[in-house]
Parts: C-alpha cells; sequence; structure tokens
C-alpha cells in the first residue's frame, strides 16, 4: 500500500471525480488492472468500513481472512473476480463511507475500479445470454408489451413451473420479476394543453419526461403521475420524442461500447429540447444519475452531454427548487399519515439532499421516516439465481424498519427498491411510489 497520503486518514476536501478514461487502450489493461486491484484491495482491508454496505466487501475481507498470509498478497488473483461480481455501482462506498477517495492521495474510486473490472472482464470474456437479455431492457420491453404477448408473459411469470424453468436460465424462482403494459406510457401519454409555464430561478418550468425502460414498459402509470402532478403546479410537460435505455444495465454489465451506442440516441434528442427551454426528469433515479454523473465522466469533453447533465433534474429535486421559488401548490386535501421512505443509492449519490421526504412533509399531518440502506436490488442482482438469497439479506434491515414504524405506507423513489421490499416483506402489503402518493395527498 502507498504512504504517499497516511500523515492522515483521510480527505478535508469534498470528494471528486476524474474522467473514465474508458477509451484509452491501456483502460482494458490486464495487468495494470490487477495491479490496481490489489492495491485499492489493500486499502479496503485495512480499513473495512465499508463492510456493511453490499457484499463486495464481505465477499474480499472473507477472501482476505481466509488467505494463508491474512492478507491481500494471500488472495489467489482468481477470486479477485469474485469481489467485482458483487459490486452493482451503488456509489454509496465512494461517497458515504470512504475517507481515501480524490482528493486523496490515495485516489479510491472503487465504484469506478469495479467498472473497469467489468470492462475488462465483458471485453475479454464476453457475457451470458441471461445477462444479455436482463440488460437489453428496450428490446425486452418491446416483444413483452406487445399485445398479444402481454398477458402471456404476465401469468408466466407467476406460474411456479414456469419460474422453475426461468431459475434453470439463470433467473431466481422468488425474485420479484416486473410486470409489463400493453399500454405504454409512450403510448398513453399526452402532452400539456393550456399551461403557461411560469419560470422559476432555477427551473422553466417546461418539463420534457425521459420516460426509461420501467417507467414505459413495466410501471407506465408514475409518468401519469408525474404528469398530473406537474400540471397541478403549472408545469408544462411533454415526452422526449425519442429514447433508448439511458445505458446504465449495460454499464453494470460493463459493456460500455453499448452504453456508448445509447447515448448517440439519447444526448442528441435531449440536447435539442434542452435549446428549446425544456428541463429534464425521469422517474428512475438511476436514469438520472447516468445523464448527471456517468455519461459526464465518460464523454468529459462531449458540450452536449454536459448540456444534459445540467438541465437533468431528479422529479422531487425538481419540486422543490419550485416550492423554494413559491411555485409549488400546497393545497392538498388528503393527509398520508406514517412514511417509511427507503432512500433509493442513486437518488443518495446524486448530491440533492433529500427531497422526497422535503416534498412529503408539506402534506398535513404526515410523517416521514427516512430509511438510508440499501435495498440491494440494482435493477438485475436481485433476480439472478446467484445473488438473489443476498439480496434478500442486504434488504433485511429496511423490511425491519419498515414493521418497526408500523407506517401506513412504504416507498422508495426508485421502483424496483420499492417492489423489492415488498417482495421481502412477504405479508402481502404493497409499495407506492412517492409521486402516486403526492398526486392522492392533491387528490387529484
Amino acid at each position: 500500500m502507498s504512504t504517499s497520503g497516511s500523515q492522515r486518514e483521510g480527505s478535508l476536501e469534498a470528494p471528486t471525480r476524474h474522467p473514465i478514461n474508458w477509451q484509452d487502450p491501456e483502460f482494458y489493461n490486464e495487468e495494470q488492472l490487477f495491479e490496481e486491484l490489489e492495491r485499492v484491495y489493500d486499502i479496503c482491508h485495512g480499513c473495512r468500513r465499508c463492510v456493511s454496505l453490499c457484499n463486495a466487501f464481505p465477499t474480499l475481507f472473507d477472501l482476505v481472512d481466509e488467505s494463508e498470509t491474512f492478507e491481500v498478497d494471500g488472495v489467489a488473483k482468481q477470486d479477485y473476480w469474485k469481489v467485482v461480481d458483487h459490486c452493482y455501482l451503488c456509489d454509496l462506498c465512494y461517497l458515504v463511507k470512504c475517507p481515501y477517495v480524490p482528493p486523496h492521495d490515495w485516489n479510491v474510486d472503487f465504484p469506478h475500479l469495479m467498472l473497469r473490472a467489468k470492462a475488462v472482464h465483458f471485453k475479454k470474456h464476453g457475457t451470458s445470454v441471461r445477462n444479455k437479455i436482463l440488460s437489453s431492457t428496450d428490446a425486452v420491453g418491446k416483444l413483452a408489451s406487445i399485445p398479444v404477448m402481454v398477458n402471456m408473459v404476465n401469468t408466466a411469470n407467476k406460474m411456479p413451473v414456469f419460474r422453475k424453468a426461468l431459475q434453470a436460465f439463470g433467473v431466481h424462482e422468488n425474485a420479484k420479476v416486473p410486470e409489463y403494459h400493453s399500454k405504454t406510457l409512450r403510448k398513453a401519454f399526452k402532452p400539456s394543453a393550456d399551461v403557461t409555464a411560469k419560470a422559476g430561478e432555477k427551473t422553466s418550468g417546461k418539463v420534457a419526461i425521459f420516460a426509461t425502460c420501467y417507467g414505459n414498459y413495466n410501471e407506465p402509470h408514475l409518468g401519469d403521475d408525474l404528469q398530473a402532478v406537474f400540471e397541478h403546479n403549472d408545469i408544462a410537460i411533454r415526452l422526449v420524442d425519442k429514447e433508448r435505455c439511458c445505458g446504465m444495465p449495460k454499464l453494470e454489465l460493463g459493456d460500455i461500447e453499448a452504453v456508448a451506442k445509447a447515448k448517440e440516441v439519447n444526448i442528441p434528442a435531449l440536447a435539442k429540447l434542452v435549446d428549446e427551454g425544456w428541463d429534464i426528469i425521469a422517474p428512475v433515479p438511476s436514469c438520472v444519475l447516468m445523464f448527471k454523473q456517468e455519461l459526464p465522466l465518460m464523454f468529459p469533453d462531449d458540450e452536449q452531454v454536459q448540456k444534459v447533465k445540467e438541465a437533468m433534474y431528479d422529479p422531487f429535486e425538481y419540486l422543490m427548487l419550485r416550492h423554494k421559488d413559491n411555485l409549488l401548490r400546497t393545497d392538498f386535501n388528503k393527509s398520508l399519515g406514517k412514511i417509511a421512505y427507503q432512500v433509493a443509492c442513486h437518488q443518495r449519490v446524486q448530491k440533492i439532499g433529500l427531497k422526497t421526504r422535503d416534498v412529503l412533509q408539506l402534506i398535513p399531518d404526515t410523517e416521514v421516516e427516512a430509511i438510508e440502506r440499501c435495498s440491494g436490488h440494482d435493477g438485475t442482482y436481485a433476480v439472478k439465481k446467484e445473488f438473489h438469497e443476498v439480496s434478500m439479506k442486504i434488504v433485511k434491515p429496511v423490511v425491519r424498519k419498515v414493521k418497526e414504524l408500523k407506517a401506513d405506507h412504504y416507498t422508495s423513489d426508485c421502483a424496483m427498491a420499492g417492489r423489492h421490499i415488498e417482495n421481502a416483506m412477504d405479508d402481502g402489503s404493497e409499495t407506492t411510489h412517492p409521486i402516486t402518493l403526492l398526486r392522492q395527498a392533491y387528490g387529484i
């Protein structure tokens, strides 16, 4: 381990992120990768603050503790991949726990090192058919939402016999898989009419929704609820004309070229809207983060990418900005009681604060208890046969807290995390998305 920064345990400066140098051939140099993995694994072994975040760190520490030397040099290099497999790029270690992130001399960026490792492995070995299908959310959504297919798919996904067969393919039989809808958000959506946009200090009052694969095919009601709430607050709203998957599922797989291809479709369409005066929102935190953080770090010199970054908002971040300008209506006609609110990882790392909690707490006689623990879902991690049981272990503290609170509602901005919590609750209760709760409180 380098000792150049050992005079101080952690950095006093705010964390900073270096660009992802994925277009440099040396990025894929496996020998250099393993040198960096050993260096960072050794730092993590000496610290161990992140042991409670996900299963990547317990996997690493077990490998070290079970080695002959009780140090990282005793761990077989091939076992390094076991740590990589358990990282789902939630980013919490970087922004919440690690004291050695840049600008510290030790320059530890664990998530992006894991991304590099995934990219090296993908380039050298490819991936399984299952992983390709699970990460092809656009293609699967288009196929499964065809009217003649949708009922068959949804019915089959609830049949034990089919789920047993699906488990042989690598999807755990007890994992919660999303339903599909033939009436997708893009088919059902009608742009705002007779809404006069009023600009705030940082918001234009004109919003385009990046529907996302999940919001379009799996829970299109989220877009409907967003439209109802935003129009109630005199915000003009429309859909992005053209979109492809944001690229996060492929990023988590290490398929960076596929991310770049999706960017070439999405960024020009989004940048055009920004030029026309529209702000951009998306109902899934991971998709917002993709445009706010990952693409800007992958393409730091692309002006259009940076332009979209500045215009991209989390929905509740946007509403709170409107509230600060006295542009958010508070004519709520229904209280919501106690809400157990799981704060999505990819929303936490946007560094915007707990805006969803802040908006919901504007509702009279409503109490919001924030639970800042990962759900362990990660889009595909929780449905994979080899990781599902681990994901259920990760979500246990969240479920325990929800049950202790005896809340009237439990919710998460990440709809997939909400469904995973619902699955782990195992009591027949259902999660309700925060934007749906807000619509209920308005009575619209």
